[in-house]
């Protein structure tokens, strides 16, 4: 991925740390000796982490204060890194609740923004750092609930859908940049996100499946993973669903 000299360790920034899927990724780039850049509002919250990712793996790890949504401070978000990473996950996100947010506007927005907006300008800005130096992968995970918006989540799923189709556009114009942009589409993950959902267990995935997806996704430079062989076949059919039956069905 990087023309750096073998004895550096490359580094993966993690955003939107504090989750379980981001948590759980560093982990899978921590055992394969890369060293982190963990942001995330409070950070310093985030030390006990520190000493285990250091401890267990001989890694270095940075704590970087960072919210997604103050825009404004990407660029010096980006500037403070003590080194330009040569990977950065987007896993920022927020599910919400649909009946709630369709009530109260302002949180309908909130919504929109940490899922798409924000995540959005931040890979914008390190896109451009990032094709200057001529390498890199940049990772958003997105989710299924882009592929088709229903009446069950589709505040959630349609700020989803605008990343997603960020993630693409992205993609499309770095292709000889040498950067690469990779699409995380996972359905459930037992995070605490969902801890209040039944969900069917075929279809749900651990933080650590969707980490590992992630890892081998950069490696392999992948452009649009689903995270569980299921979920392909079933959003497929979503899509592909005549809209006159689609919308008749409550799920």
């Amino acid at each position: 991925m990087s023309s750096n000299p073998s004895d550096r360790r490359p580094v993966v920034l993690l955003l939107g740390a504090r989750s379980n899927i981001a948590l759980a990724t560093a982990e899978v780039f921590a055992r394969a000796g890369w060293n982190l850049q963990l942001a995330a509002r409070n950070a310093e919250t985030l030390q006990e982490n520190r000493g285990f990712f250091e401890e267990q793996f001989g890694v270095s790890v940075t704590l970087c204060e960072f919210d997604v949504l103050a825009i404004s401070d990407h660029l010096r978000f980006i500037e403070a890194l003590p080194e330009l990473p040569d990977a950065a996950i987007c896993c920022v996100g927020a599910l919400g609740d649909q009946e709630h947010d369709q009530a109260h506007p302002a949180d309908a927005v909130r919504i929109m923004r940490t899922n798409y907006e924000g995540p959005a300008q931040i890979l914008e800005a390190l896109a451009g750092r990032f094709a200057q130096r001529g390498s890199g992968a940049l990772v958003g995970v997105s989710s299924v609930a882009g592929d088709r918006g229903r009446a069950s989540n589709y505040i959630y799923g349609s700020a989803k859908a605008g990343f997603t189709a960020f993630l693409s556009g992205l993609r499309a114009r770095l292709v000889g940049s040498g950067v690469h942009v990779v699409t995380v589409l996972p359905g459930f993950v037992a995070t605490k996100m969902i801890s209040h959902l039944q969900t069917p267990k075929p279809l749900t995935a651990s933080p650590e499946a969707v980490g590992r997806a992630i890892y081998r996704s950069v490696l392999r430079c992948k452009n649009r993973i689903y995270v569980g062989k299921l979920w392909a076949p079933i959003m497929w059919i979503m899509r592909h669903l005549p809209e006159a039956l689609f919308k008749r069905i409550r799920f």
